[in-house]
């Protein structure tokens, strides 16, 4: 079976979803779904899909970037992690050093959007890094 064959349902959430310039590239043993998108719920829909094959989200063969377009500075954002805090990085990576959490349902404030994966924000306590896009909602 092929990767575009096991995720389907996936490109077909991002094209219900109206993701905008999507390309799916298969490469290397990793099929890499990108575009963008002006709404959260276009890009839930895309995470939900591959939620309902893998509820881990561990895959190592699929590689999202959906990117939600045109996000202002000082947008306030809600924390949309399942149960636990989400981690604040020092740099865009989940091995750099921990520069704070939020709690979920914790609003905190977009900085800069500075990748598809990754946001800059800043709690109410004022502690300013790098959050993982997916759980975090305008």
């Amino acid at each position: 079976m092929s990767l575009q064959d096991k995720y389907a349902s996936v490109v077909s959430a991002a094209q219900a979803a109206g993701v905008a310039d999507l390309k799916v590239v298969e490469q290397d043993g990793i099929l890499y779904i990108s575009g963008t998108t002006s709404t959260n719920d276009a890009k839930d829909a895309v995470w939900n899909a591959l939620g309902a094959i893998d509820a881990s989200f561990s895959a190592s063969d699929i590689n999202i970037d959906v990117q939600v377009s045109g996000l202002a500075a000082g947008t306030p954002l809600t924390v949309i992690t399942d149960s636990t805090n989400l981690n604040i990085r020092q740099e865009p990576s989940t091995e750099a050093a921990l520069a704070g959490k939020a709690a979920k349902g914790e609003v905190v404030t977009l900085v800069e959007q500075t990748s598809g994966e990754w946001w800059k924000i800043s709690t109410k306590d004022g502690e300013v890094g790098y959050a993982y896009s997916r759980y975090l909602k305008a």
